[in-house]
């Protein structure tokens, strides 16, 4: 498949407002979204989802950082990674082995986003003084320059990318098969283990059952996917209204000790 100039120039776009979103609180840097767009841009919105639900679940654990640890950019799967997906496709790259490959590409996002923070470090300050001046139009540029720059950081990084799939795509066909399909059952192995780095952390004796029962409705019950989320959701809401339940009783409780203390009783 090739990309046109427009399809490129679109994907440059949507990158660069999706990596300026990340300092706007938005949720424009997850691998879903990206991934839905990419897929809208070039016509092939199953393979984007494909993609997007992958890289989500690997991103669920890789995509936080610990302490003062930088994790790599969700914006190297859900741009890069989509755009490998479905350009590459006929060439045998999978979303999963395109997932593994897009992990540099992860890498050079975050790379570029500690460059643009530590180069625009000093923007807050500078604002503070154009307010303090009243330079309302210095202000609003110092206040908006570093989301400028993620904007532009993201435009070039996806232009680039879009329109060097040639090149890539040549490299491609040079991997032996055999690679592509280690690349691929790595690239599977990924989701399971950004899942498993999210379970370590917040891993409990409360939610031990409810993990068995889903491996087991998995693996044994071979339910669907929608049935499990389903499940799942009953027993959000059972957990929900038993604590809501235990709240008021606690409620009640302390409204009886206070009378008593009141009263002497």
């Amino acid at each position: 498949m090739e990309i046109t100039l427009l399809q490129a120039l679109l994907l440059a776009l949507v990158s660069g407002l999706c990596f300026a979103g990340v300092l706007l609180g938005l949720f424009t840097n997850r691998v879903i979204v990206l991934s839905f767009f990419v897929g809208l841009i070039l016509g092939d919105v199953k393979t984007g989802l494909m993609m997007g639900a992958i890289g989500e679940l690997a991103f669920m654990g890789f995509g936080v950082g610990a302490g003062g640890t930088v994790p790599p950019n969700p914006l190297g799967p859900g741009i890069v990674g989509t755009i490998m997906a479905i350009t590459l496709k006929n060439q045998g790259i999978t979303p999963e082995s395109a997932l593994a490959l897009s992990y540099p590409f992860a890498v050079l996002f975050q790379l570029m986003q500690t460059f643009i923070y530590t180069l625009f470090a000093a923007s807050p300050e500078a604002a503070r003084r154009a307010i303090d001046k009243g330079n309302y139009k210095l202000f609003k540029f110092h206040a908006n320059v570093t989301v400028l720059g993620f904007f532009i950081a993201g435009f070039i990084i996806a232009l680039i990318s879009a329109l060097a799939m040639e090149p890539l795509r040549t490299f491609v066909e040079l991997i032996p098969q055999s690679l592509i399909a280690g690349l691929t059952v790595a690239g599977g192995l990924l989701p399971a283990i950004g899942f498993a780095m999210i379970l370590s952390v917040m891993i409990s004796r409360d939610v031990i059952p409810y993990i068995l029962l889903g491996y087991i409705a998995i693996a044994y019950l071979e339910l669907p996917v929608m049935a499990i989320a389903l499940l799942g959701a009953v027993f959000a809401l059972i957990d929900y209204f038993q604590q809501e339940k235990n709240e008021e009783l606690a409620m009640t409780q302390t409204n009886s000790f206070s009378e008593e203390d009141q009263y002497g009783i």
